[in-house]
Protein backbone atom coordinates (compact mmCIF):
# COMPACT_ATOMS: atom_id res chain seq x y z
CA UNK A 1 0.00 0.00 0.00
CA UNK A 2 1.21 3.55 -1.34
CA UNK A 3 1.63 6.21 1.31
CA UNK A 4 0.22 9.17 1.43
CA UNK A 5 2.73 12.51 1.37
CA UNK A 6 1.61 13.33 4.88
CA UNK A 7 2.70 10.01 6.32
CA UNK A 8 6.05 9.72 4.43
CA UNK A 9 6.86 13.25 5.87
CA UNK A 10 6.09 12.06 9.59
CA UNK A 11 8.56 9.11 8.77
CA UNK A 12 11.19 11.45 6.95
CA UNK A 13 10.91 13.30 10.16
CA UNK A 14 11.36 10.33 12.68
CA UNK A 15 14.09 9.02 10.49
CA UNK A 16 15.88 12.23 10.53
CA UNK A 17 16.06 12.08 14.23
CA UNK A 18 17.66 8.75 14.65
CA UNK A 19 20.10 9.63 12.27
CA UNK A 20 21.33 12.33 14.19
CA UNK A 21 19.19 15.62 12.51
CA UNK A 22 17.61 18.54 15.33
CA UNK A 23 14.81 20.40 14.28
CA UNK A 24 12.33 21.94 15.66
CA UNK A 25 8.58 20.84 13.84
CA UNK A 26 7.89 21.80 10.25
CA UNK A 27 4.91 22.57 8.88
CA UNK A 28 4.04 21.09 5.23
CA UNK A 29 1.69 22.90 3.25
CA UNK A 30 0.52 22.10 -0.70
CA UNK A 31 0.49 25.63 -2.87
CA UNK A 32 -0.52 25.77 -6.06
CA UNK A 33 2.49 26.85 -8.31
CA UNK A 34 1.67 31.09 -8.52
CA UNK A 35 1.62 30.82 -4.87
CA UNK A 36 5.07 29.60 -4.56
CA UNK A 37 6.14 32.10 -7.30
CA UNK A 38 4.50 34.50 -4.86
CA UNK A 39 6.13 33.50 -2.09
CA UNK A 40 9.61 33.32 -3.54
CA UNK A 41 9.76 36.81 -5.26
CA UNK A 42 8.43 38.58 -2.07
CA UNK A 43 10.66 36.43 0.69
CA UNK A 44 7.32 35.82 3.07
CA UNK A 45 4.12 34.78 2.48
CA UNK A 46 2.87 38.21 3.10
CA UNK A 47 4.99 41.42 2.90
CA UNK A 48 4.93 45.68 2.32
CA UNK A 49 3.56 45.99 -0.84
CA UNK A 50 6.13 47.61 -3.20
CA UNK A 51 6.03 47.62 -7.30
CA UNK A 52 9.72 46.10 -7.03
CA UNK A 53 8.25 43.01 -5.68
CA UNK A 54 6.05 42.93 -9.12
CA UNK A 55 8.85 43.75 -11.14
CA UNK A 56 10.89 40.82 -9.62
CA UNK A 57 7.69 38.60 -9.82
CA UNK A 58 7.40 39.35 -14.11
CA UNK A 59 11.11 38.63 -14.10
CA UNK A 60 10.93 35.02 -11.90
CA UNK A 61 7.63 34.29 -13.77
CA UNK A 62 9.61 34.89 -17.28
CA UNK A 63 12.18 32.51 -16.47
CA UNK A 64 10.06 29.91 -15.36
CA UNK A 65 8.07 29.67 -18.77
CA UNK A 66 11.11 29.79 -20.46
CA UNK A 67 12.42 26.61 -18.19
CA UNK A 68 15.61 28.86 -16.96
CA UNK A 69 14.05 28.10 -13.58
CA UNK A 70 11.64 25.39 -11.43
CA UNK A 71 10.44 26.28 -7.69
CA UNK A 72 10.55 23.16 -5.81
CA UNK A 73 10.19 24.41 -1.87
CA UNK A 74 9.92 27.90 0.11
CA UNK A 75 11.15 27.56 3.47
CA UNK A 76 10.93 29.69 6.64
CA UNK A 77 12.91 29.12 9.42
CA UNK A 78 11.02 29.22 13.36
CA UNK A 79 9.69 27.31 15.77
CA UNK A 80 7.81 25.64 13.93
CA UNK A 81 9.33 26.51 10.78
CA UNK A 82 6.80 26.50 7.53
CA UNK A 83 7.85 24.85 4.11
CA UNK A 84 5.49 25.10 1.25
CA UNK A 85 5.56 22.20 -1.34
CA UNK A 86 4.33 23.14 -5.29
CA UNK A 87 0.93 20.91 -6.29
CA UNK A 88 1.93 20.35 -9.26
CA UNK A 89 5.13 18.25 -8.14
CA UNK A 90 4.90 14.30 -8.10
CA UNK A 91 4.77 12.45 -4.65
CA UNK A 92 8.54 11.51 -5.67
CA UNK A 93 9.65 15.15 -5.65
CA UNK A 94 7.95 16.55 -2.65
CA UNK A 95 9.41 13.87 -1.00
CA UNK A 96 12.85 14.75 -1.94
CA UNK A 97 11.74 18.02 -0.79
CA UNK A 98 10.21 17.62 2.51
CA UNK A 99 13.51 15.76 3.10
CA UNK A 100 15.74 18.43 2.06
CA UNK A 101 13.70 21.02 4.19
CA UNK A 102 14.51 18.89 7.18
CA UNK A 103 18.34 19.52 6.48
CA UNK A 104 17.44 23.36 6.34
CA UNK A 105 15.30 23.07 9.45
CA UNK A 106 18.74 21.34 11.22
CA UNK A 107 20.68 23.85 9.87
CA UNK A 108 18.66 26.96 10.75
CA UNK A 109 18.06 25.38 14.29
CA UNK A 110 21.69 24.91 15.04
CA UNK A 111 24.06 27.13 12.56
CA UNK A 112 24.91 30.30 15.58
CA UNK A 113 24.50 32.51 12.76
CA UNK A 114 20.39 31.49 12.07
CA UNK A 115 19.65 30.89 15.83
CA UNK A 116 20.97 34.76 16.51
CA UNK A 117 18.79 36.19 13.92
CA UNK A 118 16.07 33.70 14.95
CA UNK A 119 16.24 34.73 18.27
CA UNK A 120 16.11 38.54 18.18
CA UNK A 121 12.57 37.79 15.58
CA UNK A 122 11.35 35.55 18.57
CA UNK A 123 11.33 32.34 15.94
CA UNK A 124 8.16 34.26 14.19
CA UNK A 125 9.50 36.34 11.06
CA UNK A 126 6.23 35.27 9.07
CA UNK A 127 4.14 36.84 11.67
CA UNK A 128 6.27 40.15 12.00
CA UNK A 129 6.23 40.47 8.72
CA UNK A 130 2.29 40.55 8.29
CA UNK A 131 2.44 43.19 11.29
CA UNK A 132 4.76 45.11 9.56
CA UNK A 133 2.39 45.01 6.00
CA UNK A 134 -0.68 45.60 8.22
CA UNK A 135 1.06 48.74 9.31
CA UNK A 136 1.82 50.21 6.29
CA UNK A 137 -1.37 49.46 4.97
CA UNK A 138 -2.80 51.76 7.75
CA UNK A 139 -0.21 54.21 6.95
CA UNK A 140 -1.48 53.97 3.29
CA UNK A 141 -4.56 54.56 4.31
CA UNK A 142 -3.97 57.99 5.96
CA UNK A 143 -0.67 59.27 3.89
CA UNK A 144 -1.64 58.04 0.86
CA UNK A 145 -0.11 55.62 -1.79
CA UNK A 146 2.47 58.11 -2.75
CA UNK A 147 3.80 59.48 0.38
CA UNK A 148 4.39 56.22 1.60
CA UNK A 149 5.88 54.55 -1.36
CA UNK A 150 8.79 57.02 -1.55
CA UNK A 151 9.58 56.06 1.90
CA UNK A 152 9.68 52.62 0.80
CA UNK A 153 11.62 53.50 -2.36
CA UNK A 154 14.30 54.78 0.03
CA UNK A 155 13.61 52.02 2.32
CA UNK A 156 14.50 48.86 0.02
CA UNK A 157 16.71 51.02 -2.05
CA UNK A 158 18.74 50.89 0.92
CA UNK A 159 17.50 47.12 2.00
CA UNK A 160 21.43 45.59 2.11
CA UNK A 161 22.71 49.23 3.70
CA UNK A 162 22.47 46.91 7.09
CA UNK A 163 25.10 45.88 10.07
CA UNK A 164 24.34 42.32 10.75
CA UNK A 165 26.35 42.39 13.80
CA UNK A 166 24.61 44.98 15.48
CA UNK A 167 21.29 42.93 15.68
CA UNK A 168 18.11 44.04 15.28
CA UNK A 169 17.18 45.79 18.59
CA UNK A 170 20.89 48.17 18.24
CA UNK A 171 20.91 51.06 20.44
CA UNK A 172 19.57 53.76 18.91
CA UNK A 173 21.93 56.43 19.25
CA UNK A 174 19.55 59.31 19.06
CA UNK A 175 18.55 58.86 22.76
CA UNK A 176 22.40 58.37 23.85
CA UNK A 177 24.35 61.08 23.15
CA UNK A 178 23.76 65.09 23.10
CA UNK A 179 20.53 65.85 25.27
CA UNK A 180 21.03 69.50 24.44
CA UNK A 181 18.00 71.84 25.31
CA UNK A 182 17.99 73.30 21.92
CA UNK A 183 14.51 73.34 20.18
CA UNK A 184 15.61 72.20 16.96
CA UNK A 185 15.50 68.38 17.01
CA UNK A 186 18.33 67.85 14.47
CA UNK A 187 20.84 70.09 16.24
CA UNK A 188 20.31 68.01 19.55
CA UNK A 189 21.40 65.48 17.81
CA UNK A 190 24.77 66.45 16.64
CA UNK A 191 26.73 64.65 19.54
CA UNK A 192 25.64 61.41 18.36
CA UNK A 193 26.51 61.82 14.28
CA UNK A 194 29.25 60.72 12.28
CA UNK A 195 32.15 62.96 11.76
CA UNK A 196 35.83 63.60 13.57
CA UNK A 197 34.08 65.93 16.76
CA UNK A 198 32.54 68.50 17.93
CA UNK A 199 32.19 71.95 16.10
CA UNK A 200 34.72 74.00 17.24
CA UNK A 201 35.64 78.10 15.76
CA UNK A 202 37.70 76.42 13.67
CA UNK A 203 36.47 73.25 12.11
CA UNK A 204 32.36 73.77 12.11
CA UNK A 205 31.99 71.23 9.00
CA UNK A 206 30.83 67.65 10.42
CA UNK A 207 29.31 66.26 13.62
CA UNK A 208 30.89 63.49 15.95
CA UNK A 209 31.01 60.16 16.28
CA UNK A 210 32.41 57.26 14.06
CA UNK A 211 31.47 56.62 10.29
CA UNK A 212 28.24 53.80 10.36
CA UNK A 213 28.01 51.45 8.01
CA UNK A 214 24.21 50.86 9.11
CA UNK A 215 22.48 53.12 6.48
CA UNK A 216 18.75 52.10 7.38
CA UNK A 217 18.87 52.28 10.93
CA UNK A 218 21.59 55.57 10.54
CA UNK A 219 18.58 57.26 9.11
CA UNK A 220 15.77 56.10 11.08
CA UNK A 221 17.56 57.59 14.01
CA UNK A 222 18.88 60.58 12.68
CA UNK A 223 16.67 62.37 9.81
CA UNK A 224 16.15 65.62 10.12
CA UNK A 225 12.55 65.48 10.20
CA UNK A 226 11.45 62.01 9.85
CA UNK A 227 7.97 61.30 11.28
CA UNK A 228 7.37 58.26 13.29
CA UNK A 229 5.62 56.10 10.66
CA UNK A 230 8.31 57.09 8.51
CA UNK A 231 11.07 55.79 10.70
CA UNK A 232 8.94 52.28 11.33
CA UNK A 233 9.33 51.89 7.73
CA UNK A 234 12.95 52.08 7.83
CA UNK A 235 12.96 50.26 10.80
CA UNK A 236 10.64 47.39 9.67
CA UNK A 237 12.44 47.02 5.99
CA UNK A 238 16.03 46.63 8.59
CA UNK A 239 14.16 43.88 10.72
CA UNK A 240 13.52 42.08 7.41
CA UNK A 241 16.95 42.08 6.12
CA UNK A 242 18.49 41.37 9.30
CA UNK A 243 16.51 38.23 9.37
CA UNK A 244 17.44 37.29 5.71
CA UNK A 245 20.99 37.71 6.28
CA UNK A 246 21.82 34.52 7.22
CA UNK A 247 19.76 32.52 4.56
CA UNK A 248 22.26 34.83 1.94
CA UNK A 249 25.59 34.50 4.23
CA UNK A 250 25.18 30.75 4.40
CA UNK A 251 23.71 29.37 0.78
CA UNK A 252 26.80 27.08 -0.08
CA UNK A 253 26.95 25.79 3.83
CA UNK A 254 22.75 25.77 4.10
CA UNK A 255 21.50 24.28 0.61
CA UNK A 256 24.58 22.02 0.50
CA UNK A 257 23.30 20.52 3.85
CA UNK A 258 20.04 20.32 2.94
CA UNK A 259 21.23 18.44 -0.36
CA UNK A 260 23.54 15.61 1.67
CA UNK A 261 20.78 15.02 4.07
CA UNK A 262 17.99 14.71 1.55
CA UNK A 263 20.27 12.15 -0.42
CA UNK A 264 21.04 10.53 2.47
CA UNK A 265 17.85 10.28 4.13
CA UNK A 266 16.05 8.95 0.49
CA UNK A 267 19.26 6.33 0.61
CA UNK A 268 17.64 5.04 4.20
CA UNK A 269 13.88 5.88 4.09
CA UNK A 270 12.96 1.50 3.51
CA UNK A 271 9.57 2.86 3.53
CA UNK A 272 9.57 3.97 -0.10
CA UNK A 273 8.44 2.17 -2.96
CA UNK A 274 11.05 1.78 -5.78
CA UNK A 275 9.70 3.62 -8.09
CA UNK A 276 9.60 6.54 -5.82
CA UNK A 277 13.20 6.55 -4.85
CA UNK A 278 14.40 6.51 -8.57
CA UNK A 279 12.01 9.08 -8.86
CA UNK A 280 13.35 11.24 -6.34
CA UNK A 281 16.67 10.17 -7.15
CA UNK A 282 16.05 11.79 -10.75
CA UNK A 283 15.17 15.09 -9.04
CA UNK A 284 18.33 15.15 -6.39
CA UNK A 285 20.30 15.05 -9.79
CA UNK A 286 19.13 17.65 -11.52
CA UNK A 287 19.15 19.54 -8.13
CA UNK A 288 22.69 18.91 -7.65
CA UNK A 289 24.18 19.60 -11.22
CA UNK A 290 27.28 20.80 -11.54
CA UNK A 291 26.47 24.25 -13.23
CA UNK A 292 23.57 26.29 -12.39
CA UNK A 293 21.49 27.92 -15.12
CA UNK A 294 21.83 30.96 -17.37
CA UNK A 295 23.42 32.65 -20.63
CA UNK A 296 27.07 31.63 -19.44
CA UNK A 297 26.25 28.15 -18.12
CA UNK A 298 29.59 26.63 -17.73
CA UNK A 299 30.71 29.49 -15.73
CA UNK A 300 27.93 29.85 -13.09
CA UNK A 301 28.48 27.08 -10.70
CA UNK A 302 25.88 25.68 -8.82
CA UNK A 303 25.91 26.63 -4.72
CA UNK A 304 24.05 23.34 -4.29
CA UNK A 305 26.56 20.93 -6.39
CA UNK A 306 29.66 22.98 -4.71
CA UNK A 307 28.13 22.83 -0.84
CA UNK A 308 26.83 19.08 -1.23
CA UNK A 309 30.65 17.69 -2.73
CA UNK A 310 32.19 19.84 0.40
CA UNK A 311 30.01 18.28 2.58
CA UNK A 312 29.87 14.84 1.34
CA UNK A 313 34.17 15.36 1.58
CA UNK A 314 33.94 16.78 4.77
CA UNK A 315 32.00 13.93 6.13
CA UNK A 316 33.68 11.42 4.14
CA UNK A 317 37.42 12.86 6.15
CA UNK A 318 36.52 13.88 9.24
CA UNK A 319 33.25 12.23 10.71
CA UNK A 320 29.25 13.18 10.76
CA UNK A 321 30.51 14.84 14.36
CA UNK A 322 32.42 17.03 13.38
CA UNK A 323 30.41 17.84 10.36
CA UNK A 324 27.63 18.76 13.15
CA UNK A 325 30.41 21.01 14.62
CA UNK A 326 31.51 22.90 11.36
CA UNK A 327 27.58 23.09 10.48
CA UNK A 328 27.14 25.07 14.24
CA UNK A 329 30.09 27.34 14.10
CA UNK A 330 31.01 28.55 10.29
CA UNK A 331 29.40 30.48 7.48
CA UNK A 332 30.21 30.82 3.40
CA UNK A 333 33.18 32.86 4.49
CA UNK A 334 35.03 30.71 6.71
CA UNK A 335 33.35 27.21 5.19
CA UNK A 336 34.68 27.95 1.49
CA UNK A 337 38.19 29.09 2.71
CA UNK A 338 38.60 26.20 5.74
CA UNK A 339 37.04 23.51 3.68
CA UNK A 340 37.67 24.46 -0.59
CA UNK A 341 40.93 22.65 -0.84
CA UNK A 342 43.03 22.69 -4.34
CA UNK A 343 41.99 19.07 -5.07
CA UNK A 344 38.52 19.25 -4.32
CA UNK A 345 38.25 22.61 -6.30
CA UNK A 346 39.90 20.99 -9.44
CA UNK A 347 37.54 17.86 -8.83
CA UNK A 348 34.52 19.95 -9.18
CA UNK A 349 35.88 22.35 -12.24
CA UNK A 350 36.05 25.48 -10.20
CA UNK A 351 38.53 28.46 -11.90
CA UNK A 352 38.77 32.05 -12.10
CA UNK A 353 37.77 33.68 -15.13
CA UNK A 354 37.70 37.64 -16.59
CA UNK A 355 34.98 38.19 -18.66
CA UNK A 356 35.84 41.00 -21.18
CA UNK A 357 33.48 43.43 -23.45
CA UNK A 358 33.83 41.81 -26.14
CA UNK A 359 32.17 38.57 -25.14
CA UNK A 360 35.81 37.00 -24.80
CA UNK A 361 36.55 35.05 -21.57
CA UNK A 362 40.20 34.49 -20.61
CA UNK A 363 40.66 32.03 -17.54
CA UNK A 364 43.18 33.11 -14.96
CA UNK A 365 45.60 30.98 -13.48
CA UNK A 366 44.98 28.57 -10.41
CA UNK A 367 45.33 30.05 -7.39
CA UNK A 368 43.03 28.33 -4.77
CA UNK A 369 43.44 31.28 -2.69
CA UNK A 370 42.04 33.90 -5.86
CA UNK A 371 39.60 31.30 -6.34
CA UNK A 372 37.95 30.65 -2.64
CA UNK A 373 37.77 35.03 -3.05
CA UNK A 374 36.02 35.19 -5.89
CA UNK A 375 33.37 32.54 -4.85
CA UNK A 376 32.86 34.49 -2.00
CA UNK A 377 33.16 37.79 -3.55
CA UNK A 378 29.31 38.41 -4.05
CA UNK A 379 28.89 37.66 -0.93
CA UNK A 380 30.36 40.60 0.96
CA UNK A 381 27.45 43.25 2.10
CA UNK A 382 24.85 41.39 0.67
CA UNK A 383 26.40 41.65 -2.48
CA UNK A 384 25.95 45.15 -2.10
CA UNK A 385 28.33 48.49 -2.17
CA UNK A 386 29.96 49.13 0.85
CA UNK A 387 28.58 52.61 1.50
CA UNK A 388 28.53 54.14 4.97
CA UNK A 389 27.47 57.77 6.49
CA UNK A 390 30.81 59.84 6.97
CA UNK A 391 29.63 62.92 8.39
CA UNK A 392 26.71 65.38 8.36
CA UNK A 393 27.63 69.18 7.80
CA UNK A 394 26.10 71.64 10.16
CA UNK A 395 23.61 72.22 7.36
CA UNK A 396 21.89 69.10 7.71
CA UNK A 397 23.77 67.40 4.45
CA UNK A 398 24.87 64.17 4.73
CA UNK A 399 28.07 62.71 3.62
CA UNK A 400 28.06 59.28 2.11
CA UNK A 401 31.07 57.73 1.06
CA UNK A 402 31.63 54.25 -0.91
CA UNK A 403 34.73 52.13 0.32
CA UNK A 404 35.71 51.12 -3.37
CA UNK A 405 38.72 49.94 -2.01
CA UNK A 406 37.04 46.64 -0.12
CA UNK A 407 34.61 46.60 -3.18
CA UNK A 408 37.36 46.18 -5.92
CA UNK A 409 35.11 48.31 -8.25
CA UNK A 410 33.27 51.57 -9.00
CA UNK A 411 29.29 52.32 -8.85
CA UNK A 412 26.35 52.41 -11.36
CA UNK A 413 26.66 55.81 -11.58
CA UNK A 414 23.10 56.34 -12.79
CA UNK A 415 21.58 54.12 -10.25
CA UNK A 416 23.38 55.90 -7.75
CA UNK A 417 21.97 58.84 -8.51
CA UNK A 418 18.40 57.45 -8.45
CA UNK A 419 19.15 55.87 -4.59
CA UNK A 420 20.35 59.55 -3.65
CA UNK A 421 17.07 60.66 -4.95
CA UNK A 422 15.28 58.53 -2.97
CA UNK A 423 17.44 59.54 0.49
CA UNK A 424 16.89 62.74 -0.05
CA UNK A 425 13.32 62.87 0.19
CA UNK A 426 13.43 61.06 3.51
CA UNK A 427 16.25 62.89 4.67
CA UNK A 428 15.50 65.96 3.48
CA UNK A 429 18.81 68.06 3.30
CA UNK A 430 21.08 67.86 0.90
CA UNK A 431 22.87 64.41 0.11
CA UNK A 432 26.26 63.56 -1.33
CA UNK A 433 28.18 60.74 -1.93
CA UNK A 434 32.10 60.42 -2.51
CA UNK A 435 32.66 57.42 -4.98
CA UNK A 436 35.03 56.04 -7.82
CA UNK A 437 33.96 56.00 -11.88
CA UNK A 438 34.27 52.67 -13.84
CA UNK A 439 38.07 53.88 -14.38
CA UNK A 440 38.93 54.53 -10.65
CA UNK A 441 38.48 58.37 -10.81
CA UNK A 442 37.07 60.21 -8.07
CA UNK A 443 33.36 61.41 -8.50
CA UNK A 444 31.20 63.04 -5.99
CA UNK A 445 27.72 62.53 -6.80
CA UNK A 446 25.41 64.90 -5.16
CA UNK A 447 21.56 65.59 -4.61
CA UNK A 448 19.88 68.15 -5.41
CA UNK A 449 22.96 68.10 -8.11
Amino acid sequence: MKLSLEEIGSRLEALGHDLGLDYYPVHFEEVPASFMMEIAVYGLPVRMPHWSFGVRYIYQLVQHRMGNSRLFEVVFPGNPGRAYLAKGNSIPENTLVMAHVLGHADFSKNNDLFHRSQEEVGYRIVDQAASHARRIAMAIEEYGQQCVEEVLDAALALEAQIDTFKGIRRPVSMQQGNKGNSDNLFQARFGDLPGEGLPSDEDESAQSGPAENDLLAFIAENAPEMSGWERDIFLAVRAESVYFYPVFACQIMNEGWACYWHARLLREADFLAQGDYLDAIKTHSDVVRPHATGSQVSLSPNPYHVGFVMWEKIIEEQGLERAFEIRKQDDDFSFVRNYLTEDLAAELDLFQYVAKKDGAVDVVEFDINELREAILAPRYNFGAPAVCADSVDVDGTLRLVHDHQTDGRGLDLRRSEKVLEYVHRVWRRPVSLDTVDARGAPRQITCPA
